[in-house]
């Protein structure tokens, strides 16, 4: 019942917290923290000497394609793939089949976690029925199921009335409203990020333009009726700087942003030549991969805090998902596993800090959702002991067919990260250990 995690450098941002020392969990929960703690006789020891301790990240935007779409992943292979990227808390998205627009539908997600699932799984319930951006879904009742937030996800709520009148009885409830920033007309039949990729590939483009115009809509509507909005998966410089300008007005509004859009590019669409063409389908992304400056942009919004979290957006397909031309591939990139190291490139480079990127996955998407009953993002005494440990430096190369996750779509196949997590720790169990790891 009590477990040490030892020798570890300790970093809790919510805490302020940046130690070396140990961790004790007794039954579940995180009993001390400090330089060195006594160790209760028979407890289980986890030496994390030269390894980064911190709370669990929590994911406020995945796709565990549960129920319906099984045959991309399932809930145990979806939770176990968070594990194994460190994410002790994922938000599951409603595009499904069918969709999670109902209080039994929700209860069959939250269902299905408990049989299954090795992370703690918060279901989010659509905003509209049938995710058509018309009629509302009964808001109250889907949050009395257990949704933790509304969104159209894979769409969004195009209707400024139908958005307006969410956020009035989702601001009432106190429930967060995500929304997936896109002009629907401005990016009809685009399948990658326009400019001089698209331009020398033949593929019709997706405008910034897209993006910015709905989030700067949303930040509108946000003031208008004091809910609060969290712009999805925000890809581009002018949708940094309406965020900007929104949160110096003071609107309520959060912002994510993915690991793919923070450190590749549009570029990676024409690394890698496939059987249909010059181009790799595991790039294709909704929304699509930007440029250099966009990235750069983002990673900066990131560390000032102007984008809140990091978000993986974690979106697994079957093989002949991608196994096709470009136009038509599946939008979306298999993210849980390799979020971390594709992130400690930019603490390797020097872009960002440490302790802020565990904030960002940790705290602060706590922090959004607006929950701590839930997750905390946390190690103070007394917190649910969801725990990641990790080893900064371990470079290793990325395997799509080793991947513990049923979708193997990644571009980043055969690429050599830096930064892996080693175990991961929920309620004080360990659902994930790494065979590399050198753990007591």
């Amino acid at each position: 019942m009590s477990l040490v995690v030892k020798g570890g450098r300790i970093i809790d941002p919510a805490a302020g917290v940046d130690l070396v020392g140990d961790v004790l969990i007794e039954n579940g929960v995180v009993s001390s923290v400090g330089e060195c703690v006594e160790t209760p006789p028979g407890a289980e020891l986890l030496d994390a000497t030269g390894l980064i301790v911190c709370p669990g990240f929590i994911d406020v935007h995945c796709h565990l394609r549960v129920p319906g779409e099984e045959h991309k992943e399932t809930m145990a292979s979806g939770t176990a793939s968070a594990a194994a990227g460190g994410f002790t808390t994922v938000c599951a998205m409603p595009n499904t089949r069918p969709p999670v627009d109902r209080a039994e539908i929700v209860e069959l997600v939250l269902n299905r976690a408990r049989a299954e699932a090795v992370v703690r799984v918060l279901p989010i319930a659509c905003v509209t029925r049938g995710r058509a951006g018309s009629a509302l879904v009964d808001i109250e009742e889907v949050a009395r199921a257990g949704a933790v937030a509304l969104s159209d996800d894979g769409s969004p709520v195009g209707d400024e009335e139908v958005m307006r009148e969410a956020l009035e009885k989702a601001g009432y409830l106190g429930l967060l409203v995500i929304d997936h920033c896109e002009d629907s007309e401005i990016s009809a039949g685009g399948v990658m990020n326009s400019g001089d990729v698209a331009d020398s590939l033949g593929f019709q483009g997706w405008p910034a333009r897209a993006e910015e115009d709905m989030i700067a809509r949303n930040a509108a509507l946000a003031e208008a009726t004091g809910g609060r909005v969290h712009m999805a998966h925000v890809t581009t410089v002018g949708g940094v700087e309406h965020m900007r300008r929104a949160k110096a007005r003071g609107a309520p509004v959060t912002a994510e942003v993915t690991p793919h859009h923070l450190t590749i590019t549009e570029e990676w669409v024409r690394a890698k030549s496939g059987s249909y063409g010059p181009y790799d389908t595991n790039a294709k992304v909704n929304p699509p991969l930007r440029t250099q400056k966009d990235a750069d942009a983002l990673v900066a919004a990131l560390a000032e805090g102007i984008i809140d979290c990091v978000a993986t957006d974690h979106a697994p397909h079957s093989a002949a998902d991608k196994d096709c031309t470009f136009e038509e591939a599946a939008f979306g990139i298999s993210g849980l596993e390799v979020a971390l190291g594709s992130l400690m490139s930019l603490v390797h480079d020097g872009r960002l800090e440490l302790p802020t990127l565990i904030e960002r996955l940790t705290a602060a998407p706590a922090r959004v959702l607006g929950r701590p009953d839930l997750c905390a993002g946390t190690l103070r005494p007394g917190s649910p002991a969801d725990v990641t440990i990790f080893d900064p430096n371990a470079e290793w190369v990325v395997r799509a067919d080793r991947m513990v996750s049923a979708g193997r779509n990644t571009p980043l196949d055969g690429v050599t990260l830096k930064g892996r997590v080693a175990a991961t720790l929920v309620a004080g169990r360990v659902v994930y250990r790494s065979e590399e790891a050198r753990l007591g």
